[in-house]
């Protein structure tokens, strides 16, 4: 392995907006370019992608044998489909209509007018798009309706009548042979048109009475809606899927709550809004821009006139207060004020006219609405991202004990009445109505070793925690050179001095060798000086230690501290490549053991010491992992939160920098474009003109890191990729295993490792039971399923290797079972071998003594990208977020480097 080239990454500026047909020519000919390049440097490796582009997912080797046998319930309710017939249709509406809900509309009245005549009795199926779906044929191929409707006008805020013209013609018919083979453990592609059919049938009626978002359809009439705060309520309501799985089609049912806006008075929700009464209080500007930014978009109803409830779509709010807003009433330009408009035409006196005023409609034709003269419309989704505070109510609200939830998705699947539903009816769809019945297994936990020098040198967790009562951390670091920075105007320095030495004292007691005092007293600053005192206190210590290096700053952070804590890590690792360890006020005051004691841990392998190692690890028992040095990656992509349309994601991509242990990972970060979900910078290379072909990239990096730690190069890879939904599993699987083989060949044109390539899903709405809620022997103290429990049958894909594992012993609420796709395995593991090691890597996470519900790589990746969120330099992240401009089009400024200090040890714990 050769050793890493240096390679200068220049900034680029986001390109300026220029004419479409410019971007579109410069977009062909770029991607000519890069097609050109990759083809040229695939040569230069030896190396040809052709071997990538026909992937075929690994098929399930078996079923896994280990563990205690148990029966266990989930979520799904076995499908029946009699139907062997399905047709597919194009519709095409003119005049265009943009509103799914109008378009449905339109195609409900044809259905109404024409079904026992054109349609021959016929009940279709329609998405709101182009597509029409029936059982068997209609009787034409080719038909031209008119239909009449009463629609929304936003721009009036009244009904008209609109005539529509409906072209229904015949595309093809939807196979449902292909669905028989996949159902029947045949390996083809998944026959997603037939499958996505069937859901649309099963939503069909429900989305008449429920509002229907994606999968989810919620009503306010499922449970009495819950306040959040800040004018928003919660709604409960379902999921429902159709799965293909060993059992036959299933239909996937779990509950869900989302937060809607609360249909309140306008006036009363800017109140919530901006936490304090308006009636008589004049409105900032700040005020104003935060409730513009929230109501934008939303749909309001006037109340002035009686019984005549105009709807409009709010699209601004005006700059000045309502009392000084005139308009031109005619085309003379005879302008009018809003106060007296509204006095003389309706009888309505503006009570509040110091607030502004709403604009709706269209830009071409703005209407002013008093505040106090509109109430929001029912049943909105927000979609713009809540607050720390509305997040913990939601989580609160829909937080459910396994047994309660149980109960919910029965008592919906009863509601739903699928027996009945006219439109499964007519497509031969018929569901169980009880929960699946599953056999499961409960994997044993894992052996840990720990430092002979403690009382409990090994250990056996039970029911998935354990604590480090008798325990010393088996690679204890070494802090000699510590310093704190106390940003907390509520602590003094003796608190200050006496946390610190608790906390010194637990990191002494858990194996570490830690200084008792701070290389310079501890310094007290104020949050907005957060620059200038890091770098005073670095300087300092420098100064101190004669040119010695700080290895570790203490800060204590007031508990609301808003960018303090992004800030801190930004510079710390960033800037002076300076690990740090943040503590709040609350943790402070109120000294906890079990708190300090999981401060340690992650002191420790921040410092680059290892807590825990499997015991099967010490003694090269773990099958496919110690035969051969083993490297294994974790890696995530996480988004910017709905709304957010500007901001960049973050990928991160973590690797194990130890063999046998495989316990300590090294974190890379990078900013890609807006919602890309293929990892970018896996792999890179480039035309040098002084060194000719140049080769960088995330893998290539980690795994000279790899060498250069253990002295190996790794001989097997295994790399655990989370955030991927099932639609992209091949578009991913096919760039980034390509990426993998690229780096690894840039290192050794021969160099070509097995790669075994998983995907790790968390967001998935499989949810487990214990069988019997009551036996106590059967779950863990929150009534879960206990930790452990795999379950590779029934439920799993027909053909393909995926298994859900329940690692984590419950807290609170349903435990979510991490579901793992083995996509790619040129390691030939067994499913016993691929689940308990998965299972076991889940007792090695660092930051607690609990395994872990997600694989401990992927999890530090999630933590790693979440991480670099805060690198993002705060103006570029504020511009972007006021000018609203999407990034997906230019290039997308790098993250600043972190330092060589950092990125070898685990600074994102």
């Amino acid at each position: 392995m050769k050793d890493p080239e240096e390679h200068p990454v220049k900034s680029r500026r986001p390109l300026q907006k220029s004419a479409e047909r410019r971007r579109r020519c410069r977009r062909r000919s770029q991607c000519k370019i890069e097609k050109m390049q990759e083809t040229e440097l695939d040569s230069h490796l030896g190396f040809s992608s052709a071997t990538c582009k026909s992937l075929v997912f690994h098929q399930r080797p078996g079923f896994g044998q280990l563990g205690t046998k148990c029966v266990i319930k989930a979520n799904h309710f076995l499908a029946d489909i009699s139907v062997s017939d399905l047709s597919h249709y194009n519709v095409i509406i003119t005049p265009e209509v943009t509103s799914r809900k109008t378009s449905k509309a339109i195609i409900a009245e044809l259905v109404r007018l024409h079904r026992n005549t054109d349609l021959a009795t016929r009940l279709p199926v329609y998405d709101g798009g182009r597509n029409l779906y029936t059982a068997g044929l209609l009787p034409f191929t080719y038909k031209v309706f008119n239909v009449t409707l009463s629609v929304d006008d936003d721009a009036t805020g009244g009904t008209r009548e609109r005539d529509f013209k409906v072209v229904i013609k015949f595309a093809t018919r939807v196979s449902m042979h292909q669905l028989r083979e996949l159902l029947s453990g045949k390996q083809v592609n998944n026959p997603q048109e037939a499958l996505s059919v069937f859901d649309i049938v099963l939503r069909e009626l429900a989305a008449q009475s429920y509002v229907s978002i994606g999968r989810f359809l919620y009503s306010p009439d499922v449970r009495k809606p819950q306040q959040l705060g800040g004018g928003l309520e919660s709604w409960r309501g379902f999921y429902q899927s159709i799965r293909p799985t060993q059992m036959g089609l299933s239909l996937n049912i779990d509950m869900s709550s989302m937060a809607f806006i609360e249909p309140l008075p306008v006036i009363d929700f800017v109140a919530q809004i901006l936490g304090q009464d308006v009636h008589s209080k004049l409105l900032s500007d700040a005020d104003r821009i935060k409730i513009k930014k929230a109501l934008r978009g939303v749909k309001v109803e006037v109340t002035h006139r009686g019984n005549f409830r105009r709807k409009y779509r709010i699209s601004g709010l005006t700059s000045q207060p309502t009392r000084e807003l005139v308009f031109p009433l005619d085309e003379q330009m005879n302008m009018k004020s809003v106060v007296d408009y509204f006095q003389e035409t309706y009888g309505f006196t503006i009570k509040y006219s110091h607030l502004p005023c709403l604009q709706v409609g269209s830009q071409r034709k703005v209407n002013y609405l008093p505040m106090e003269a509109c109430k929001i419309v029912g049943g909105q989704r927000y979609t713009k991202g809540l607050n720390e505070k509305q997040i913990t109510s939601l989580l609160k609200i829909s937080c459910q004990r396994p047994r309660e939830q149980e109960t919910d998705i029965l008592q919906t699947i009863q509601q739903n009445n699928y027996e009945n539903n006219p439109y499964a009816k007519e497509f031969g769809i018929s569901i169980e109505n009880k929960l699946a019945s599953v056999e499961a297994r409960v994997l044993p936990a894992p052996w840990l070793k720990y430092h002979d020098t403690g009382r409990e040198k090994e250990y056996l967790p039970q029911v998935g925690q354990w604590n480090m009562m008798n325990k010393k951390v088996i690679n204890g670091s070494t802090v000699r050179y510590w310093a704190c920075i106390n940003f907390s105007r509520s602590v003094q320095e003796s608190t200050a001095r006496g946390f610190c030495q608790q906390l010194v004292q637990m990191c002494q007691i858990s194996g570490m060798e830690f200084s008792q005092d701070p290389v310079i007293p501890i310094y007290s600053a104020r949050p907005d000086q957060v620059k200038k005192a890091l770098k005073y206190v670095h300087s300092a210590a420098i100064d101190k230690l004669d040119g010695k290096e700080l290895e570790l700053l203490i800060a204590i952070l007031p508990d609301n501290n808003g960018s303090l804590y992004g800030d801190l890590k930004r510079i710390c690792e960033t800037d002076l490549g300076l690990i740090s360890q943040c503590c709040l006020t609350k943790h402070v005051f109120k000294i906890n053991r079990q708190y300090l004691a999981n401060v340690a841990l992650k002191i420790n392998v921040k410092m680059g010491g290892r807590n825990t190692v499997l015991l099967d690890a010490l003694s090269w028992r773990i099958p496919l992992v110690s035969d051969i040095p083993t490297i294994i990656f974790g890696a995530d992509v996480t988004h910017p939160e709905s709304g957010e349309d500007s901001c960049p994601s973050i990928a991160a991509v973590v690797a194990s920098q130890d063999w046998p242990e495989v316990t300590k990972y090294a974190g890379l970060v990078c900013a890609q474009p807006h919602r890309e979900e293929l990892i970018q910078d896996l792999f890179r290379c480039w035309k040098d003109p002084q060194r000719g072909v140049v080769y960088g990239g995330m893998i290539r990096e980690l795994l000279l890191s790899f060498k250069k730690a253990t002295g190996q190069k790794p001989l097997r890879i295994i790399f655990y990729r989370d955030g991927v939904s099932e639609g992209q599993f091949y578009q991913v699987l096919l760039y980034e295993l390509d990426a993998i083989r690229k780096a690894c060949a840039s290192l050794e044109p021969s160099y070509q490792p097995p790669v075994t390539f998983v995907v790790v899903q968390k967001r998935h709405h499989t949810r487990l039971f214990a069988n019997n809620h009551d036996d106590r022997n059967s779950t863990d103290k929150s009534g879960n399923i206990l930790p452990g429990t795999v379950v590779d049958s029934k439920i799993c894909h027909p053909s393909e290797f995926d298994f859900y594992l329940c690692s984590h012993a419950g807290i609170q609420g349903t435990s979510r079972p991490a579901h793992y796709h083995v996509l790619w395995d040129e390691n030939n593991f067994t499913a016993d071998e691929i689940q308990s090691l998965t299972n076991n890597l889940c007792y090695t996470y660092a930051r607690c003594t609990r395994s872990v519900s997600v694989v401990p790589p992927a999890y530090y990746a999630h933590l790693a990208a979440y991480r670099a969120r805060f690198y993002m330099e705060p103006d570029v992240a504020e511009i972007t977020k006021l000018r609203g401009t999407r990034l997906k089009e230019g290039p997308v400024r790098p993250l600043p480097a972190l330092k060589e200090k950092v990125k070898n040890v685990m600074f994102y714990c």
